[in-house]
């Protein structure tokens, strides 16, 4: 289930808010014989966060499906979207052992949707938070999501320490598989997207712009900007440079022809990144865009909406 985008924040009874972490979206399905992990596109994370596969270390029941966020902690003590997808990344299940000792996570689980054999995503939000209280014994690697009822004042808090936002539930809200609900709202401190990457210029030697783009209804590349700016270390970069050299192309990807950018080095659209920015411009690009991190995700999914 996914929150609807919204610039309000509704007040009163029915409503309660959480900070809206800023992590991979990860689902644990879990019974006697066996723990397997999800993320949001269905792609299994099992072996990537050993840390969430003992659940008898925080969870006695017999069966359940959890969801809830893997984040990681940068060095100011918030969450770090680059952090976390050093994790998410792994394709080398050797290196998960060093990683987890390199890059801890958290996993801050928010909902359940089947306990001990029954479906209760039908169940009301209030009761199906009840019984994670109930059943889930945080440890340092999880951690059940506070719920408040001043949504107002959270938003602020959030606000403050420049965090990702807020979501808001109805208390009375079932959990609907696969939908977004306007009982379920998010409400962002800034906005992100996720974007593709066509094309890069160097400086010696070492990329320093990307170009990003979106797909438009037809399916052609729509080129919405570059940057060279965000959380990225001097090693990133070389890593990066690596990465896109080996899908360079002689091709175009784009609609057309990015203006400024007549040096850039084109590539084929596999690579997607994680963009924060400010707002869009009248004539269709992200200003003052931002690195989050590199993130799995099908390319044909990052449209134009």
């Amino acid at each position: 289930m996914e929150p609807v985008p919204s610039v309000t924040i509704p007040t009163g009874e029915e409503w309660i808010a959480q900070v809206k972490w800023d992590g991979v979206r990860v689902l644990t399905y879990a019974d006697s014989s066996e723990v397997r992990l999800y993320n949001r596109k269905r792609n299994e994370r099992t072996m990537h966060y050993p840390e969430i596969t003992t659940i008898s270390e925080y969870c006695s029941c017999r069966s359940m499906i959890l969801d809830g966020e893997v984040i990681s902690l940068g060095e100011n003590g918030k969450p770090s979207f680059r952090q976390v997808m050093r994790r998410d990344g792994l394709r080398n299940i050797d290196r998960v052992r060093s990683a987890a000792e390199s890059v801890p996570i958290i996993y801050m689980i928010f909902d359940i949707v089947y306990l001990n054999g029954v479906w209760i995503n039908d169940k009301p939000f209030h009761e199906r938070n009840e019984l994670l209280s109930n059943i889930i014994i945080p440890n340092k690697h999880i951690q059940l999501v506070p719920s408040v009822s001043q949504t107002q004042e959270l938003f602020e808090a959030v606000k403050e320490q420049e965090m990702e936002g807020i979501v808001l539930k109805k208390i009375n809200s079932p959990y609907v598989f696969g939908k977004k609900r306007d009982d379920w709202l998010k409400v962002k401190n800034f906005q992100d997207i996720i974007a593709v990457i066509g094309g890069f210029t160097l400086r010696h030697n070492t990329v320093n712009s990307i170009l990003l783009g979106l797909y438009d209804s037809k399916g052609r590349l729509y080129y919405v900007g570059h940057t060279g700016t965000g959380k990225m270390t001097m090693n990133d970069w070389k890593e990066l440079t690596k990465d896109l050299q080996e899908i360079v192309t002689d091709h175009l990807p784009f609609d057309r022809m990015p203006q400024r950018h007549t040096d850039a080095i084109w590539v084929r659209p596999k690579k997607t990144v994680k963009i924060k920015f400010a707002e869009w411009t009248e004539g269709g690009a992200l200003r003052q865009p931002s690195i989050e991190g590199f993130i799995d995700f099908p390319p044909e999914e990052c449209l134009l909406e």
